[in-house]
């Protein structure tokens, strides 16, 4: 269990570009720009060279397309990381947008994108290196992405990182878009003020004692249920916490396998019923 929890902590840990952060502020409010041509690819093919890799590791690429609704963004396996050697196994996928006009959002999600796996990549090579001049053993990973909304003004993108030898951790991170206005959404962003943290941490933990109550195969580390915990109980979500909006138009929130429950569980989400947090909202734009 401590394994688990110290992976999934480094995983969370992975920086990203600084340039992400005044993105995103960029974007919550639009602006004029001029149009310019960025060599993303050029830059990242520079930036993956190897001078040395190890002789029983490959590299892939691969270009596969995955359109998405009305082809003017999309989203494509930039990059993939493989190693496929006795009991030393791992696959990275790197996710890449494309056709976005907003080049400065566009290239600063692929490259964290594209610096996670890098990272997950280079961690996972030296602990085998570290595990064969100790003996040998086991090491199992993959990362990959899926899309989780597509809507006409929505991209909301899920990339995922498992651990799969013995207890197999999970976590999954989302970046959530605004196609037609090209910006990114975060989840202090849809909110007039801090008061939305209250709002959906209260509303959560009254549906995991409904669901345990109504599953008896259901845990969660929640107090009021009369069951003794374990572990501390969850109380409140964080500002930033994982979210994506559904094709619905519902607030979705992510918690990570071991995050507020036991592992068998995995990723659990709770959607929110918008007038839990109606009075809390900016507006219904995004949040129906």
């Amino acid at each position: 269990m401590k394994r688990m929890k110290q992976l999934i902590k480094e995983y969370k840990e992975i920086e990203i570009p600084e340039e992400i952060e005044s993105v995103v502020k960029h974007s919550l409010f639009p602006r004029k720009r001029k149009l310019k041509k960025l060599y993303f690819g050029i830059a990242v093919a520079a930036a993956l060279f190897m001078t040395s890799v190890n002789t029983s590791s490959t590299i892939a690429y691969a270009f596969s397309d995955i359109p998405i609704l009305d082809k003017v963004v999309k989203l494509i396996t930039f990059r993939e990381f493989k190693v496929d050697v006795g009991t030393y196994k791992a696959d990275y996928k790197v996710p890449a947008i494309t056709n976005l006009d907003n080049k400065d959002l566009e290239n600063s999600l692929n490259e964290k994108y594209l610096k996670e796996n890098e990272q997950l990549y280079q961690e996972f090579l030296a602990d085998k290196k570290e595990l064969k001049k100790n003996g040998g053993g086991h090491l199992g990973e993959n990362s990959g992405y899926e899309i989780k909304t597509d809507t006409k003004q929505l991209l909301s993108i899920g990339r995922y990182y498992v651990n799969t030898v013995g207890s197999s951790s999970t976590t999954i991170k989302f970046d959530t878009i605004d196609k037609e206005k090209e910006i990114y959404i975060t989840l202090p962003s849809l909110f007039k003020n801090e008061n939305y943290i209250k709002a959906i941490s209260e509303n959560i933990q009254e549906q995991m004692r409904t669901q345990m109550k109504e599953d008896a195969e259901l845990t969660y580390w929640v107090s009021g249920t009369g069951k003794e915990l374990v572990f501390d109980p969850f109380e409140k979500i964080v500002k930033d916490q994982n979210f994506y909006i559904n094709n619905k138009g519902k607030l979705v929130i992510s918690f990570d396998k071991y995050e507020v429950s036991p592992g068998y569980m995995g990723l659990v989400e709770f959607i929110i019923p918008t007038e839990v947090i109606q009075n809390e909202l900016v507006s219904n734009e995004y949040i129906k």
